[in-house]
């Protein structure tokens, strides 16, 4: 089969030929249809140390093509996604069904013990795979794993009809977690983004109102917009300052998730935050009830990640695609098609 393959850092993804993977006792091989470019991805292939020949691609999802020996619950030609964790299935976190907390934690795609789904075909653990609902799409199944990331980070905070929400940054996670605010009620979702294009898509997506926050002081145009403060922030970039902005901007006994990913030290206030009594949570991951709820709201037209999708790759177009998004500030999410357009 074709697969894009990880190289070296620092060298583009190549474009091989590879031996198919079969499916082993407890496990399916899927026809992959259509799989994201996950953040995680282009920062792993940057600045990661992953053996030369693993392949990307947690964010899929496929067709079943073969079934291992004694896999029960699953015939060949059922369209599924699959979570992506490898756990122990032993630890603490584990035994109380939080498998994204798992202290062992191996991700599909970054090792080649899992092989992940840039590629024509993948394997994947039955007990990984959600069925995806009749009249759901490929391009929306291939978002269920970052929608579980937002629908996750969405639960952590108290949304209900008096809450004004702020949602600082619209990525693939800010943009699904305004949707999830939405969903759940939310008065006012305010969101702030530099770039133009992804303001643009916050208000596609439901957001109430954007705001650039390079063209003056972002409390003050909250306090413009909405009367008060956020008591909601999510913080969805991952860039040293932003939580300490989030406490700033934030009304008294206001809820803060953090489910930006930030590589690098950060600093802020404590003082800030006590005299306001409020709450910072860190969002991690995601529960096979996230990825349950979010295939249902898909399947019920509560959620459209439509606006998300920037584009479909063929694999051809990936290593050039690849290079080009390291250092892309516009778009949202980028999918790939390893069936040339087969499924």
């Amino acid at each position: 089969m074709r697969a894009a393959v990880y190289k070296s850092a620092h060298h583009p993804l190549e474009i091989r030929e590879v031996a198919s993977p079969d499916a082993g006792a407890g496990e399916v091989q899927v026809q992959v249809a259509r799989v994201g470019i996950c953040g995680s991805d282009l920062h792993v292939k940057e600045y990661g140390r992953q053996p030369e020949g693993v392949i990307f691609g947690h964010e899929f999802a496929g067709v079943i093509s073969a079934v291992g020996e004694g896999t029960q619950g699953w015939s060949v030609g059922d369209r599924v996604v699959s979570l992506p964790v490898n756990n122990c299935g032993e630890c603490e976190a584990c035994q109380a069904g939080k498998i994204g907390l798992c202290e062992k934690i191996v991700f599909t795609g970054f090792s080649l013990d899992h092989q992940g789904a840039y590629a024509e075909y993948a394997v994947a653990p039955a007990f990984s795979l959600h069925k995806m609902p009749d009249g759901v799409g490929y391009d929306a199944a291939a978002m269920v794993e970052p929608l579980s990331v937002s629908r996750r980070a969405a639960s952590m905070a108290p949304i209900n009809a008096d809450s004004v929400v702020l949602v600082i940054g619209t990525g693939p996670i800010g943009a699904g977690v305004i949707q999830f605010a939405k969903l759940a009620g939310a008065k006012r979702i305010i969101v702030s983004e530099m770039s133009e294009e992804r303001r643009q898509l916050a208000l596609a997506v439901g957001a109430t109102d954007v705001i650039d926050p390079a063209t003056g002081d972002l409390g003050e145009q909250l306090r413009a917009i909405a009367g008060q403060l956020p008591n909601v922030v999510f913080e969805c970039v991952g860039v040293p300052g932003l939580i300490q902005q989030a406490i700033a901007v934030s009304a008294y006994e206001a809820t803060i998730v953090v489910v930006g990913v930030c590589f690098q030290e950060d600093m802020f206030r404590p003082n800030l935050a006590l005299s306001r009594e409020v709450t910072i949570r860190f969002s991690n991951c995601y529960t096979h009830e996230d990825f349950e709820a979010v295939l249902s709201a898909l399947a019920r037209g509560e959620i459209d990640p439509s606006a998300m999708h920037t584009g479909t790759l063929q694999l051809d177009e990936v290593p050039d695609a690849f290079e080009k998004l390291m250092t892309s500030k516009t778009g949202c999410k980028t999918l790939i098609d390893p069936s040339g357009g087969r499924l």
